[in-house]
């Protein structure tokens, strides 16, 4: 039995099933052991995660916590998303196909530009934000165009550049979201000039640490840590926005008081930087890294519904579930029919309904000619998200996108 209690409730001897938070909040390689002494203990507490699950079954007990099964869990965050998904999204003016091509040039000049100007940061030249104010006015027209579309070709990208193309999707989903929200044009592209320097506090960091592949010691940990800080001393050197310093400071802040550095809380987050946070932690998720494979982009959506209530503002992180959808572009589905398709595109209105591009019938066990298909003109529908690697799909992204490589 699987049950969620805060952290100060955790005892030697029971048994982590999860943190209450993403991976890269705290220094843990795995969130799931059986806690053995007093000093891990110590050192979950020390991460300032809120909350964990425990399973009972496989540890000790403890009197407070709602005790639930893995499938009603699940089930309550399939309510969460659709509940989310209950108003309509912000309109979007064209299909994939049709903003595809465009939107990958717009990614290759912004990462281009971004690691430009992070280059000559950690070389000791003083930032200059304003000379990134184009790509994040082409970005603005893509998002505008397709909210969906250029943060998931992001997701076709090698580890190398990591934080550069971060950037880049985390600015395009600040658009997304603000759009979402009801901001107005100049607005959002304040959101995505300050998603584009967001981390610029890296270039402080040493590339070692940041492209390490094993776990990191608490002592690194605390080192990464100082990029939101040293960020915001970058910017306001820079003649920043207070919205581009808020977001580079604040992005790790979490709606419980348990982020950093400040610790601050609720309200106390300013609005920009508790969309940040959101779209920060869904683009590292679902992105590769060093140490971390990708997560799903559905998966993600649905771990990061299980830890809203404590970590993300929930109007924010509802507008956020309408801006990328319950299926983003490019999550692998199964249907009720039998057959395995990735999401192609979003209905504004019915996000539990996208367009589809079937490719495999299960019971055949075969490729077909891939086929789109929308799901809001007939009756089949989606019975579930899959992940790729266990059906030992390669080429999903490929499907989707008509790109067969890594883009950048």
């Amino acid at each position: 039995m699987l049950k969620r209690i805060p952290v100060a409730d955790l005892r030697v001897g029971m048994f982590l099933h999860e943190l209450g938070g993403a991976w890269l909040d705290h220094p843990f390689w795995r969130s799931s052991f059986k806690i053995e002494d007093a000093q891990t203990l110590q050192k979950i507490r020390a991460s300032h995660i809120a909350e964990a699950w425990i399973d009972t079954d496989k540890g000790l007990d403890v009197a407070r916590g709602v005790g639930v099964t893995e499938a009603q869990a699940a089930a309550e965050v399939e309510l969460d998303l659709q509940q989310s998904a209950a108003e309509p999204a912000a309109a979007q003016r064209a299909t994939t196909e049709e903003e595809v091509a465009a939107a990958a040039a717009i990614c290759a000049r912004a990462v281009a530009e971004v690691g430009k100007l992070f280059e000559e940061a950690r070389m000791g030249k003083a930032i200059q934000p304003e000379t990134l104010m184009p790509v994040a006015n082409q970005i603005a027209a893509s998002v505008e165009r397709n909210p969906g579309v250029l943060s998931a070709l992001l997701r076709l990208r090698q580890q190398d550049s990591y934080t550069y193309m971060h950037s880049v999707s985390v600015g395009a989903l600040m658009v997304g979201l603000g759009r979402q929200l009801g901001h107005e044009s100049d607005v959002l592209t304040e959101l995505g000039l300050a998603g584009l320097l967001h981390d610029i506090g890296k270039v402080g960091i040493e590339l070692e640490l940041l492209n390490k592949k094993g776990r990191l010691t608490d002592q690194e940990f605390a080192r990464l840590r100082n990029h939101a800080p040293l960020g915001h001393r970058l910017l306001v050197k820079g003649h920043a926005s207070d919205v581009a310093l808020e977001v580079a400071r604040h992005h790790h802040e979490r709606a419980d008081g348990s982020g950093y550095p400040d610790q601050i809380a609720g309200e106390a987050i300013s609005t920009s930087a508790r969309m940040a946070a959101v779209c920060d932690v869904y683009d590292a998720t679902t992105s590769n890294r060093p140490y971390k494979d990708a997560w799903p982009p559905a998966y993600s959506l649905r771990k990061m519904a299980e830890w809203s209530h404590s970590q993300y503002d929930t109007r924010i992180f509802h507008a956020f579930v309408r801006t990328v959808g319950i299926y983003p572009i490019g999550t692998l589905v199964r249907l009720k029919s039998g057959y395995l398709g990735v999401v192609i595109d979003q209905h504004d209105t019915a996000l539990l309904t996208p367009r589809v591009k079937l490719f495999y019938n299960i019971a055949k066990g075969h490729r077909l000619s891939p086929q789109i298909v929308d799901l809001a003109d007939r009756t089949d529908e989606i019975e579930s998200h899959e992940d790729p690697n266990a059906w030992g799909i390669t080429d999903l992204h490929a499907l989707w996108s008509g790109f067969d490589r890594p883009l950048f």
